[in-house]
């Protein structure tokens, strides 16, 4: 069986390069600008023994790099976030067009690009994905990683070949694990101040509040944005004094598919790479529909 290669650009903490990986493909290089999200991977080198860059995509020529089969890009989804609070950050406005630069210079055998379904309202980004010549392009939106994972995020999927290739939307998986299944006996957690206020309805609006007991509960979207608001979604827990509680750094690492022996740090900013890590099995489907086209 053929094993095509692999390079990621923005991988963060390197949840699409799991899932890939499990898949059978062999990843050559990671890049991202996030020091901490380089580090992660670092730190996680019994799955990444690759290449990991950190520099910005924005400095790097494409034929410096090694050629690869595919090409995955799972850029920045600041700008298409329509509840993504913008101001102050990179919002992505030009990250699509040198991805872009490096899938139309290299010209791999296919492309992948992973981001929110509000990127198909930019015509001039679908446009640039969708219509370079000589490649087929599917795109699946929504990809819910509840066909996986206990958890509602929706994501657009977009895959171009050069050669025509039929695709399925991914369905749910008969043995998906439960919310019960991914608390901890024993999860440590901050209770801030700000979570108790929340809970008292001292904000604006109340946590969304993941209740085990319930057979098909479903976590909301694990958001970056958590590491520095953990009352925003809260889950269920008589141990506590309030009968909830945020979750844990590993349960949110279950949430996204992390495998048990992936090493986060135990600290607030392992929520954001979480956050915004791509669901590991999300990855793993996209890994399975390449290897089925390069065999």
């Amino acid at each position: 069986m053929y094993k095509p290669t692999a390079k990621g650009y923005f991988s963060g903490c390197g949840g699409m390069e799991i899932g890939v990986m499990q898949a059978g493909i062999k990843v050559v290089q990671s890049l991202d600008l996030d020091i901490e999200a380089n580090y992660c991977m670092k730190m996680n080198n019994h799955y990444f023994s690759h290449v990991i860059l950190n520099i910005d995509i924005r400095d790097k020529t494409v034929l410096e790099q090694p050629k690869t089969d595919i090409i995955i890009g799972t850029y920045p989804c600041t700008k298409y976030s329509p509840i993504a609070d913008i101001h102050g950050t990179r919002t992505g406005d030009d990250l699509f067009l040198h991805f872009f630069r490096h899938i139309a210079i290299e010209k791999p055998e296919m492309y992948i690009v992973e981001n929110v379904p509000g990127m198909k309202k930019f015509k001039v980004v679908m446009e640039a994905m969708t219509k370079l010549p000589d490649y087929y392009v599917n795109v699946f939106c929504p990809v819910d990683a509840a066909n996986w994972l206990p958890q509602r995020r929706k994501r657009l999927i977009l895959i171009g070949t050069r050669k025509r290739f039929s695709i399925r939307y991914p369905t749910q998986v008969r043995n998906r694990p439960r919310i019960i299944d991914i608390l901890e006996n024993k999860p440590e957690v901050e209770m801030p101040d700000y979570v108790f206020k929340r809970i008292q309805g001292k904000y604006r609006d109340k946590p969304i509040i993941v209740d085990p007991d319930v057979v098909n509960a479903m976590a909301p979207t694990c958001v970056a944005h958590y590491a520095k608001d953990l009352s925003t979604r809260l889950v269920k827990d008589k141990r506590t004094k309030y009968g909830v509680r945020p979750f844990s750094i590993r349960e949110y690492a279950r949430l996204q598919g992390f495998p048990e022996d992936f090493y986060f740090e135990n600290k607030r900013s392992s929520y954001k790479l979480i956050g915004n890590a791509v669901p590991v099995h999300m990855g793993k489907w996209v890994g399975d529909v390449a290897m089925k086209y390069f065999n």
